[in-house]
């Protein structure tokens, strides 16, 4: 009873020169392409949008009287009067509403004088 017949099952046994079995990633080998992705995302998402966030707070701080603004519904007008958190801007003659300074989203260029 102690042979080996040949209906036994016999432990698998690596054939000479057969590739060992490949080994599983460690937690740092997960690491590093992680990192490069939220760097890309950083430099080509977060850090532009920035920037474009602090030009548009520093042209809302330098708006004065007189400067002709977009709201950000698309309402246009022409600033009478600039206070620390709002302004006060004519949209028709005679017509004068008080705005939040961050609804502005951008000046309107002066039109150049017709020849």
């Amino acid at each position: 009873m102690n042979e080996t017949t040949s209906t036994e099952i016999q432990p698998a046994t690596p054939a000479e020169g057969a590739a060992a079995p490949a080994q599983q990633p460690g937690g740092m080998g997960m690491l590093v392409p992680m990192l490069l992705i939220l760097a890309i995302f950083y430099f080509m998402m977060i850090r532009p949008q920035q920037r474009k966030e602090k030009e548009r707070r520093k042209m809302i701080d330098n708006l004065r009287a007189g400067a002709k603004v977009v709201f950000a519904g698309g309402l246009m007008g022409t600033i009478t009067e600039a206070a620390e958190k709002t302004f006060k801007v004519e949209i028709a003659p005679g017509t004068v509403i008080e705005i939040a300074r961050e609804s502005v989203s951008g000046v309107v260029p002066e039109a150049a004088p017709a020849k």
